[in-house]
């Protein structure tokens, strides 16, 4: 894997991680009804479930993912249910008085949100699927390891990844704060935040394997 290869697949995967998708709409929804630090964390989180993916990717874990139905369905079902329950959870924090940053579900502990990221990103099985497809096509076996260069396009993949939701963690954050200024607003935030889960979720129900 020469130079020119990794700088287009870092770039690549840069755009691929700011494209809207749950990853990205998580970290915007806690950090805008939360604070900096709860985004960080569950980028954390995320970045962790990258970790295990490119790892499964390595093993060869994701092609029997791939090639077995029912896995694929219990992890897109679980997945799901875990965006609705995060839906359920959003609509209290919209009722909660005070608005958000005052309620006691917006006191998470970091480690708390650090495993919900986590949880987030290994629920959806399509990254798996993602990876077996996407790392492939920058990796020569002339160039060595098989292993050794997706375990390295996906340390790259990963790295990225937590640079773009910290970043988008920081920045959203800001924009959020002038618009929770008031409690309605707040509730507002809290109920699209709900939404969003809920459209995510069913967007996994909907998910077919390609």
């Amino acid at each position: 894997m020469d130079l020119a290869d990794l700088l287009t697949f870092t770039g690549i995967s840069v755009m691929l991680t700011l494209m809207p998708g749950p990853d990205i709409l998580f970290v915007i929804a806690q950090s805008v009804t939360h604070s900096r630090r709860d985004g960080i964390a569950v980028a954390l989180g995320l970045c962790t479930g990258l970790v295990v993916h490119t790892t499964a990717a390595v093993l060869g874990v994701s092609a029997l993912l791939y090639h077995s139905s029912f896995a694929f369905q219990v992890l897109k079902w679980a997945g799901a249910l875990y965006l609705f329950i995060l839906a359920f959870q959003a609509l209290r924090e919209a009722e909660e008085p005070g608005g958000s940053e005052e309620s006691p579900l917006a006191r998470r502990h970091f480690a708390a949100l650090y495993r919900r990221g986590i949880f987030m990103n290994l629920l959806n099985p399509k990254v798996s699927l993602f990876f077996l497809a996407f790392f492939p096509q920058f990796v020569s076996p002339d160039a060595g390891s098989v292993s050794w260069q997706m375990a390295v396009l996906g340390a790259v993949f990963t790295a990225q990844a937590l640079v773009v939701f910290t970043s988008v963690s920081v920045i959203t954050h800001r924009l959020g704060r002038n618009i929770l200024k008031s409690a309605t607003s707040s509730k507002w935030v809290n109920r699209t935040k709900a939404g969003i889960y809920v459209l995510l979720g069913a967007r996994l129900v909907f998910m077919e394997r390609n």
